[in-house]
């Protein structure tokens, strides 16, 4: 009796350890493989998965294996899901060769301006990635830049022309619009702070025209900064090891659960072609650039207002003084801006910030990469080591104008306050002019009633390219809009029976 009753008791310990058991492997796979999905962030909190809700990305993912039977790396559910996310990228961009005409100064008409050759039309390439069912796409700014026509391409061979909703040079970011009756496929958000050094990733694009390419690699290092020769503003790549070529601009890095991480931007390179280094836009960053993008149509950034040394820089210019402030884990604040929202909430010169909403900051690059994931009056706790006593102060964080308001970007196109007409190719050819737009009407606050330029002008060309329809006006002023150069537009035009004019446009005038 006895034994039977320790056998029962002893059963019954041991369901009651194998349900516990079960439970808590089912939770942990529950809330462990959603918690970019169902993690509800405070300010401070925030996961690239907050992001995918302003493109309406679907949260029940089958996510891949990560490993074979055999225990080896298992790539092929992350690289099946990720190409067909993944397309080509085509733009067409159309310049106007100009040259000074020896005949026009030579005989004493130097005021008639420059002559121009044909039209030449460059293509460039490049990738982008899905990242909605309505046809959202990620790229890389300087995939796009400048162009008038843009084209994608998917892995089924589908075409279709683009449109740019907008796009950041500062961040390498912009965002294009698809349109079909079908849903398209898509790739959701992962957490690109979950990542890890040595963690398997895959890079998705298109190398040298080869579409759909996969490639694998590990994550060589995180917040890398100062990698990128020109003036990106943002200096907090991931930095992979997987082949990274011409081409695969924009294009999809994505972890073993074929998740989007990252956006691929940039090699490092002697030569042009990958030589073992790459780096990647981190999803926590282009994922908030093109949620702004679609819903203001420019990005919202939110700043501090401090001046902090970016020790990385500085070490060409002042070695000792890098090698002072690398020994500290931390940012200095060296000063502020002339309205600095820190300085409102009582930091101070000297003080180093130690965190941003309990995240740990340790150099310029991390500072930055949690910035970018706010805008303008968000709140933030940022703790300070002053002196060897740390305080923690909150911040309301401010746009570089000083203020908390959200800023939209108005259409450049229609800032000029004009309408077109198409000149028929008869009319053309009494003017004497292969190319040209006719002003319809102007208004009187727009930019071209304030530049001199009315009704019966004829637009030539535009930044040296020709144009011939509206829509020819709007690709290029909006390519003008989105450069990170100077936002000028050259106006080549005549009234009929008068001579060339050029007049400059400055578009930040809107």
């Amino acid at each position: 009796m006895m034994n039977a009753t320790k056998i029962k008791n002893g059963l019954s310990i041991f369901a009651v350890a194998i349900l516990s058991s079960l439970i808590t492997i089912y939770g942990y796979t529950y809330f462990n493989g959603n918690k970019n999905v169902f993690k509800n962030s405070a300010p401070g909190e925030l996961s690239s998965g907050e992001y995918g809700h302003s493109f309406d990305q679907d949260k029940n993912l089958h996510l891949a294996s990560m490993t074979t039977t055999d225990g080896y790396p298992d790539f092929t559910e992350a690289a099946e899901k990720s190409v067909h996310g993944v397309v080509h990228v085509k733009t067409k961009t159309v310049r106007q060769e100009q040259y000074a005409d020896p005949f026009d100064f030579l005989f004493g008409f130097g005021d008639r301006g420059y002559g121009y050759g044909q039209p030449r039309e460059q293509v460039g390439f490049g990738s982008g990635v899905i990242i909605s069912k309505d046809g959202y796409i990620i790229t890389n700014n300087h995939v796009v830049e400048n162009a008038n026509e843009v084209s994608v391409t998917l892995n089924d061979e589908r075409e279709f022309t683009a449109k740019i909703v907008g796009a950041d040079p500062q961040s390498d970011i912009a965002l294009l619009k698809i349109d079909d009756k079908n849903d398209f496929p898509y790739l959701t958000f992962g957490n690109s702070d979950d990542l890890k050094v040595g963690e398997w990733v895959l890079a998705v694009g298109n190398p040298f025209n080869l579409t759909s390419t996969v490639t694998a690699g590990i994550v060589s290092a995180k917040n890398r900064a100062n990698v990128v020769s020109n003036n990106l503003g943002i200096q907090s790549f991931i930095q992979i090891d997987a082949a990274v070529n011409p081409g695969n601009s924009g294009g999809a890095l994505v972890n073993t659960r074929g998740e989007l991480v990252g956006i691929n931007t940039a090699i490092y390179s002697q030569t042009g072609n990958f030589a073992g280094y790459a780096f990647a836009v981190p999803i926590s960053i282009a994922g908030k650039v093109a949620a702004d993008l679609k819903q203001y149509g420019k990005v919202q950034r939110a700043l501090l207002g401090i001046q902090a040394a970016n020790i990385q820089a500085l070490e060409r210019q002042n070695p000792e003084r890098a090698k002072e402030l690398a020994k500290i884990k931390g940012v200095v604040i060296e000063d502020f801006a002339d309205r600095s929202s820190a300085k409102a909430a009582g930091m101070e010169k000297g003080d180093v910030i130690k965190s941003i909403n309990d995240v740990a900051i340790n150099n310029f690059a991390q500072l930055q990469n949690q910035l970018n994931r706010y805008r303008p009056g968000d709140k933030v706790k940022v703790g300070v080591d002053r002196n060897g006593s740390s305080k923690t102060f909150t911040v309301e964080l401010k746009n570089d104008e000083g203020n908390t308001e959200i800023t939209k970007s108005s259409d450049s196109v229609k800032s000029l306050g004009a309408k077109f007409k198409e000149i028929p190719s008869g009319r053309k050819q009494q003017l004497g002019i292969s190319s040209g737009l006719e002003v319809e009407s102007v208004e009187s606050n727009g930019l071209f009633r304030k530049n001199g330029i009315n009704k019966g002008f004829i637009v030539l060309r535009i930044n040296n390219t020709p144009v011939n329809s509206e829509s020819d006006v709007t690709n290029i002023i909006s390519a003008v809009s989105r450069s990170s150069q100077d936002k000028v537009a050259l106006i080549a035009g005549f009234y009929p029976n008068g001579r060339t004019q050029y007049i400059a446009i400055d578009l930040s005038q809107q």
